[in-house]
């Protein structure tokens, strides 16, 4: 595994208008995980040292959200090996990790 300190912290981001307050937790969680999905693609990796940033704003008629997400590159081969960096410090996928990937993206 390559050496992750100092590497660029890269913010993917998304931004939109939620309609329903019942749902604004459902959709944050779905659009965290777009984000993981985008930033894999791509070749990063979540930093979960660094939480999300989501922030709603109600104008009267809906919700105006801003959704950050924090990565790093790891390379596209690597993705499929690393869950995410904490710190400096890979964590690797496991077979739990895997199982609840994968529970999450059928949810």
């Amino acid at each position: 595994m390559n050496n992750f300190i100092h590497k660029s912290i890269k913010r993917f981001y998304l931004d939109g208008q939620i309609y329903d307050d019942a749902v604004i937790p459902r959709l944050k969680e779905q659009y965290i995980m777009i984000l993981d999905n985008a930033m894999r693609i791509k070749g990063y990796v979540p930093r979960i040292d660094i939480d999300p940033d989501f922030t709603i704003d109600y104008n009267g008629k809906h919700y105006n959200f801003k959704l950050s997400v924090y990565g790093i590159y790891v390379g596209k081969r690597n993705v499929e090996q690393i869950w995410a960096i904490d710190k400096n410090k890979p964590i690797l996928f496991t077979h739990q990790n895997k199982l609840e990937e994968s529970l999450a993206q059928q949810g």
